[in-house]
């Protein structure tokens, strides 16, 4: 379903297992504490509200997008959340594209709608911004004082979707909500940017290797900076734990509900089905006696046989990798730890502050510094699980 973008572009993945969002619980360092206050040198823009536990940026709801058909699965409109940079940064733009999974059946799509991942009308109103998306300057160095923006993701399809179920009334329509939320963007200020990184974790990071060649082209003049960042969002077509592939089907469902595949990238299509990635190696459907519900909850609790299954996944995921970090414009950081969405987690992005993961005594922060401004090439592959005593096994 999701071919290398052309543009630069970073890979963060996980080496072992794939798992689902987890929050990260660390001792409140100096620097943790002035990210929860909201500092960072430049101090925080009037836009956001300050609270005793994070720094919460509010919704802007994008009321004229729905003319053009861009809308949420319910037909409420897109939304964002903007924190203004300053400064160095004022010029410079993150574009983040929330994840949250999919949904593949009338069943599904009507509880999805019914959220926050289907609705504006249910989207928290203020969220935090934390890891790359942080304004502290000790936290995220490189990017604090950018033009932050969270994309709302509220489709159900990687902002990838054109369609529309008439038996459900349910929108699929993610392709025309990342045109919008994008043409909006360029009309307040991204336009004159000098850099762009479009970032996203899960199903955003799908969302980013889908869209990475689009963001380019909105920048014609090439005089901006656009490079492209995938946390968590690599999805491999590997054989799960009953030794078939049983989510192609659910994948092949998504395509079809969602009109998806008119909208994935050319040079993918040409070569492979639209359905040919998965989700997970141990779907329930895929282990219906249980053997591995001990193992998908606890690490430690999984026998020899399935860490070797697994060890035998990061495998395959460092031989995919290879023809891609082959580019010295290419980065990759793929870590042998438990965890998914490392790059926003407070207790993983920066080594400062909670203790990012690291590779060749290298964090993720850092590294991604340095692969955006050309500071060093970035090609980290960890060695295999349990060697790795940075880790946060948070899943």
């Amino acid at each position: 379903m999701a071919d290398r973008p052309s543009l630069p572009a970073l890979i963060i993945a996980i080496a072992v297992l794939a798992g689902s969002y987890c929050r990260v619980a660390s001792s409140a360092s100096p620097a943790v504490e002035d990210e929860l206050r909201g500092g960072g040198g430049a101090g925080g823009p009037t836009t956001m509200r300050r609270r005793a536990a994070s720094v919460m940026v509010p919704i802007t709801i994008l009321k004229s997008a729905v003319s053009d058909g861009a809308v949420c699965m319910d037909g409420t409109p897109p939304a964002y959340h903007l924190d203004p940079g300053s400064g160095a940064g004022s010029r410079s733009w993150i574009v983040n594209l929330e994840g949250g999974a999919w949904c593949n059946s009338a069943k599904t799509c009507r509880l999805t709608r019914s959220s926050g991942r289907g609705s504006s009308d249910h989207m928290d109103k203020e969220i935090p911004f934390t890891g790359i998306m942080s304004s502290s300057r000790a936290v995220n160095p490189d990017f604090y004082n950018w033009n932050r923006v969270k994309v709302r993701y509220c489709d159900g399809g990687s902002f990838a979707g054109e369609a529309f179920d008439k038996d459900t009334g349910i929108y699929f329509r993610g392709q025309r909500i990342w045109n919008a939320v994008i043409r909006h963007l360029l009309s307040i200020g991204m336009a004159n940017a000098d850099q762009v990184l479009l970032a996203g974790c899960s199903s955003g990071g799908l969302a980013v290797i889908l869209h990475c060649d689009q963001l380019r082209a909105f920048f014609p003049s090439g005089s901006t900076v656009v490079k492209c960042i995938s946390d968590g969002g690599l999805y491999l077509d590997a054989v799960d734990v009953s030794g078939g592939r049983s989510l192609r089907s659910y994948f092949g469902d998504i395509v079809a509900m969602q009109g998806i595949a008119q909208n994935l990238p050319p040079a993918c299509t040409a070569r492979l089905d639209a359905t040919s990635i998965v989700l997970s190696l141990a779907p329930d459907r895929a282990d219906p006696s249980g053997a591995w519900r001990a193992c998908k909850s606890n690490r430690t609790a999984c026998s020899a046989s399935q860490m070797s299954f697994l060890q035998d996944f990061r495998d395959q995921m460092v031989a995919s990798v290879k023809g891609f970090s082959g580019s010295r414009s290419n980065g990759v950081f793929l870590s042998s730890c438990f965890a998914h969405c490392q790059s926003e987690q407070l207790g993983t992005w920066n080594t400062k502050p909670g203790g990012s993961p690291t590779i060749q005594n290298k964090g993720i922060s850092k590294s991604v510094g340095d692969w955006y401004f050309d500071r060093a090439e970035v090609k980290a592959v960890d060695c295999r699980y349990p060697c790795d005593n940075t880790c946060h096994h948070i899943i």
